[in-house]
Formats: C-alpha cells, sequence, structure tokens
C-alpha cells in the first residue's frame, strides 16, 4: 500500500509539471524514477506535445522518449532549452537540492543551468529540513584522478565510496560523458551546502557534484491526493 501511496505522489508531480511545458519548444528531460512518471503522462498526451523537440540528460532518457515517438535531439545541436523537467533526491527549505542518485548528475546540471525555466518534481518523501539528511552528495570524477581525489576527501574528513552497479557489469559505475561516480557522505548532515560545493568543485579532478545550488524555480511536491508548488 505504502509503495503504491509513492507512486501516485509521484505521478500527481508528473502530471502537474505538463502545465510548465504547455507553450515550450525546447524541453529538456532528466533522470529517474519520477521522471519515468513525467514521460509516461507525456506519453498519454503525446498529440499535444509531437511536435516539441526534446533534449535528454542520460541515453536511458532518450531511449525511453525515442521509443515513446519524441523527436530527441543531441545537446551539442542546440544553444539554450525552454524548460526543463527533473527529479530530486531530497530538496531543502531554500529548494537547494541533491541529485545524481542515477548517475547524470553532469549533463543534468548542464540541461538545468542553460535553461530558461527549471521545474523539479518529487515525491513528498524528498522534502528534508537540511540537505544530506538521507541522502550522500555524488560526484563525477576523471578517471585518471580517482585515487587521488578519494584520498583526498578522506583527508578532508569524508566518508566516500566508490559507487558500484547493483548488477550486470564489473567495475564502478561510469557516467555517460566519462566519469565515475563517487559517493560523498558528510559527517552530520550539510550545515552550508554552497561551501560544501565550493570545497568539492575546487578539487582538480572533479567534473561536478550534485549539489543543486539555486538551481529550481518551482519544485512541484506530489502526495497521494494533490500535487504543491514550491518557489524560491
Amino acid at each position: 500500500m505504502a509503495e503504491e501511496l509513492i507512486s501516485l505522489a509521484k505521478l500527481n508531480a508528473a502530471s502537474k509539471a505538463l502545465e510548465f511545458i504547455n507553450d515550450a519548444e525546447i524541453i529538456g528531460v532528466g533522470t529517474g524514477s519520477t521522471v519515468e512518471k513525467f514521460i509516461q503522462v507525456l506519453t498519454d498526451r503525446k498529440k499535444d506535445f509531437r511536435d516539441r523537440i526534446f533534449v535528454a540528460s542520460s541515453i536511458d532518457t532518450v531511449l525511453k522518449l525515442s521509443e515513446a515517438g519524441f523527436r530527441v535531439e543531441k545537446t551539442m545541436s542546440l544553444k539554450s532549452i525552454d524548460v526543463y523537467v527533473d527529479g530530486a533526491d531530497e530538496v531543502d527549505p531554500e529548494l537547494n537540492m541533491i541529485k545524481g542518485g542515477g548517475a547524470a548528475l553532469t549533463l543534468e546540471k548542464i540541461l538545468a543551468y542553460y535553461s530558461l525555466r527549471r521545474v523539479f518534481i518529487v515525491d513528498y518523501r524528498k522534502l528534508v529540513k537540511e540537505l544530506g539528511t538521507n541522502h550522500f552528495i555524488p560526484i563525477e570524477v576523471l578517471p585518471k584522478a580517482l585515487g587521488m581525489i578519494i584520498n583526498k576527501l578522506r583527508n578532508l574528513g569524508y566518508e566516500v565510496r566508490l559507487r558500484y552497479p547493483l548488477g550486470g557489469k564489473y567495475g564502478p559505475v561510469i557516467s555517460d560523458v566519462g566519469g565515475v561516480i563517487v559517493d560523498v557522505f558528510p559527517e552530520g548532515g550539510i550545515k552550508d551546502p554552497i561551501k560544501v560545493d565550493a570545497e568539492l568543485k575546487s578539487l582538480p579532478g572533479v567534473i561536478g557534484t550534485g549539489l543543486f545550488i539555486k538551481l529550481a524555480d518551482h519544485v512541484i511536491v506530489g502526495y497521494a491526493d494533490r500535487a504543491e508548488v514550491l518557489k524560491p
């Protein structure tokens, strides 16, 4: 029953997001389980969006959109995006977020930054008083710097885990842009996400972090019976 309620909450958030893309010609789409619900509701109203251009943050999303019959363009062919829709792993009261549970954080951040509007869809469980409450910080690392970065992070006091896939191939998780995914666990949560983000990004070899600071124009929170829109 609980899983059904969470699924319904995700669906309600995804359905509400359609209101934010009605006038968009170029639509960016993120990655994750709530985004899958968004693609589902998009497909249900395919006739309304068949002429739009979509751009995706991961191969997985490219395949899902393409299989549903939507036109998907490569990111390198676009100068900007009208609206970007994605999920999040945690959202704090200032609408700062942790993302990257699906290992697509770098392209997700690129698409979010260069979009005119950024809409994030989450279920109610993702709201936290402080980032790092329930989720680690994913970072993406150049493979040749991996050992040195892990050692440096541990010297800085972080718990660090190299992410491995749940099944399939051997070896660490590699993103769509070729970076290795490392999960960083701050002790006692993240008191100052701006400071932590700057510290992590300052390490040569770090491609990007899963801390999304001031990148949300709207966060749609889904509940089993409704969806609420939050703004910074």
